[in-house]
């Protein structure tokens, strides 16, 4: 469902619950993890991301380091300057009057074409070489998600892994000889481990098991053994191996594991001992830190508890002793804290009511990182343990991002890896000099022309749920130079998940609709991360009922601020979103000029008995028993409704999309081509629920183009739908 779901809505500037995932998500493309905010590699039970497979449609490509733009030497200088020693900033104010709404004047302003927006690439998970002279990184520079290495020092990078298939979570091993990956087939997500050859490139299928996904490796500390996530096909239970590279031996580190609960983010310890991870339920509502002791192959969970309280493994000290965790038991919202092993007591680093995730120890232990997701704005921050001094990395706002696997630090603790995602400046990996606070830019975005001043940066929003339960959160998009004279059409931009975030990152597909003169609002509706435990739950037993209504909430406030024709407004959405776009229109089929679908479910019944069992686990654990809970899932399935339908559709699908079927919108158009509507499908074979090729991603946004300029025109465009 969504935020890590299709190019369109789910990789960039989406996060999907990333305390569940331990990984970052943009919302755009979708290589591994390079469409999620950055930090975490990890898992979901949403249709937002499985295991490891978070994504961060990140988008850039490489310059070299010399002729830098100015507003590239202007975050140098920002960066290079002394940490502001502050906790989490207070956010942004934000617009209740959408008549307060500005457009902004820009001279000369460029149109942009899509292809040139996708000559921004992508940039997925990241690691350290042992010597901290390289970083091996994911990035579609050559239209596959394929691994490339760039010197620390900034330069022009060097593909590393030449295939056709995407490739995710890459780890350097730490004798420096190999780079362990997980490579899918087609978007089908049945994931195996290779290793590349860091010396000749060579690479090696480690696991080869076609009914069987392998994800998120990470290396035991001698390099003889790489511990990752497994999943049988049929299964619904993520488990942990630990394979030994030389033998193929495999140790089975979780097994049996109960129906709706699964195993991820595995942390060797630095003796090689034992192992680190998190076991969590299919609702994301319950989670535990278990202990595996290798010598005895017993674990020991660290976090018992009784009510409702997610604890998250973020790193092990290097000492053995502590666990940097994020737990919301302390105030019902992810705050940062230590473990001590021993005791299994928790010693609170941070006591804030927004999203803290924990990033990891310096190797001398001296200090953590974490990041804080304030209002969809993330900053990074670096604690000294000892003189308990807190600094702030002074990063312009947008998503910023802990990189590396395992560490953001490099080994010899000189440095720190990190990503900068803005709304007008695409997905960078940036190195910080922990000694001299200098920053070194190591991928470059925005080539081809393009101008971060033709861009739009968003407003933060608010406006009440009409229960009046809940104040939501939303980002507006108002196209450049155009005039309150309420002849434009808007879109209402629905993430995935429900348990994601639309935050105030990059966004090629949003930046090309704005600039065609659509204006756009993302709202972060109620089932949303990043606003605590109660607010996450406020969709429980009722996805498609509260949560839909602050859809239409945020299209009538939009709708008043005086540039938009209420007669064009437009429902679009992947995943999740792509669900509730399908809910928008047949329960309030007066209301919409248009629906886009991307990779939707539209009738629970068939989703359920087709969907991956893990997805579908989540979903009974939010929607109930399908067959005590029958009226509900008959309520909330749109297929049941389609003869309401007024508003003409597009629906785009991934031809092995196994968390949302493509037969999920083959039965959409069926039933409305058999009423007489108008409806129009594309599905994308080779494809699954996270589009990663360029082809398929220019296309896709090709086709949702021009089906707004030929239904919801926008007198803004001034271009032919044949450009």
């Amino acid at each position: 469902m969504g935020e890590g779901g299709t190019p369109i809505i789910a990789p960039e500037n989406v996060q999907i619950d990333i305390n569940a995932l331990r990984y970052h998500e943009d919302n755009n493309c979708c290589p591994d993890d390079a469409e999620a905010p950055a930090s975490y590699q990890g898992t979901t039970f949403s249709r937002a991301g499985h295991v490891g497979i978070m994504i961060r449609a990140l988008a850039p490509v490489f310059r070299r380091a010399q002729g830098l733009k100015p507003e590239t030497a202007a975050f140098l200088l920002l960066c290079a300057s002394a940490f502001a020693q502050s906790p989490p900033p207070a956010p942004p104010a934000a617009i209740t009057d959408p008549t307060k709404l500005e457009s902004k004047t820009v001279a000369d302003m460029q149109t942009f074409s899509i292809e040139k927006l996708y000559t921004t690439r992508a940039i997925g998970g990241s690691t350290w070489s042992p010597n901290g002279k390289q970083v091996a990184f994911v990035t579609n520079i050559s239209g596959r998600n394929n691994i490339w290495i760039v010197p620390s020092e900034g330069g022009w990078p060097t593909q590393w892994t030449v295939s056709d298939q995407r490739q995710a979570s890459p780890a350097w091993s730490p004798d420096g000889k190999w780079i362990a990956y997980a490579s899918d087939y087609d978007g089908n997500e049945q994931w195996d481990i290779f290793l590349v050859s860091a010396a000749n490139g060579e690479v090696q299928n480690l696991t080869t098991t076609k009914e069987v996904s392998e994800q998120s490796p990470v290396w035991s500390p001698d390099s003889k053994s790489v511990a990752y996530v497994v999943k049988a096909k049929t299964g619904s239970s993520y488990e942990i191996n630990v394979m030994e590279f030389a033998t193929r031996h495999t140790r089975h580190i979780t097994k049996d594991t109960p129906a709706g609960k699964s195993n991820f983010g595995p942390i060797f310890s630095h003796d090689g001992k034992s192992l680190v991870y998190t076991q969590a339920d299919a609702g994301e509502r319950n989670s535990n830190i278990f202990l595996m002791d290798f010598a005895s192959m017993k674990a020991t969970n660290l976090t018992p508890h009784e009510s409702e309280q997610t604890y998250y493994a973020g790193d092990i000290s290097p000492d053995g002793k502590t666990i940097l965790l994020s737990s919301n038991a302390q105030n019902g919202y992810e705050n940062v804290g230590l473990l001590d092993i021993a005791t299994q007591k928790i010693a609170w680093l941070t006591s804030d009511k927004w999203e803290i995730s924990a990033g990891s120890f310096s190797p001398d232990g001296a200090s953590v990182t974490w990041s804080a997701n304030v209002e969809g704005n993330t900053n990074l921050y670096l604690h000294d343990l000892a003189t308990q001094n807190t600094e702030m990395l002074p990063l312009p706002a947008g998503v910023n991002s802990l990189g590396g696997n395992p560490s953001a630090f490099s080994r010899d603790d000189s440095k720190l890896l990190f990503y900068h995602n803005g709304p007008t400046a695409p997905n960078d990996l940036w190195s910080y000099d922990l000694k001299t606070r200098a920053t070194q830019q190591l991928t470059h975005a925005l080539v081809g022309g393009l101008r971060s001043s033709d861009m739009v940066a968003p407003y933060l929003v608010h406006f009440p749920s009409r229960d009046g339960k809940w104040t939501i959160s939303a980002f507006a998009y108002i196209p450049n130079s155009i005039q309150r004279n309420g002849k434009y059409p808007a879109i209402v931009y629905i993430h995935g998940g429900p348990t994601g975030q639309f935050v105030n990152s990059f966004n090629r597909n949003v930046q090309y609709l704005v600039n065609q003169g659509y204006l756009v609002i993302a709202p972060n509706f109620r089932g949303s991360t990043g606003y605590g435990k109660e607010f996450m739950k406020a969709n429980y037993r009722d996805e498609g009922g509260g949560d839909l209504a602050d859809i239409v909430d945020a299209a009538e406030w939009i709708a008043k601020s005086g540039f938009v024709d209420k007669k064009k407004l437009v429902s679009m959405g992947g995943s999740y979103g792509g669900y509730l776009t399908m809910m928008a229109v047949t329960k309030y089929p007066d209301m919409w000029g248009a629906g886009v679908a991307i990779v939707p479910y539209v009738n629970w019944f068939t989703e359920l008995a087709t969907e991956d069992p893990a997805i579908r686990a989540y979903d009974i654990s939010i929607m109930g028993d399908p067959v005590a809970n029958k009226a509900l899932y008959e309520d909330r399935s749109p297929i049941n409704f389609i003869d309401r339908v007024k508003a003409p559709i597009l629906l785009i699908a991934g031809g092995n999309d196994v968390r949302d079927p493509s037969n999920e919108s083959q039965q959409v158009a069926d039933a409305i081509k058999k009423q007489g509507g108008f409806v129009q499908l594309k599905i994308y074979q080779g494809e699954g629920h996270q589009f990663s090729k360029v082809e398929t991603l220019i296309d896709e946004m090709k086709v949702i183009s021009d089906f707004l300029k030929v239904r919801v025109p926008s007198p803004g465009c001034g271009c032919s739908i044949y450009e």
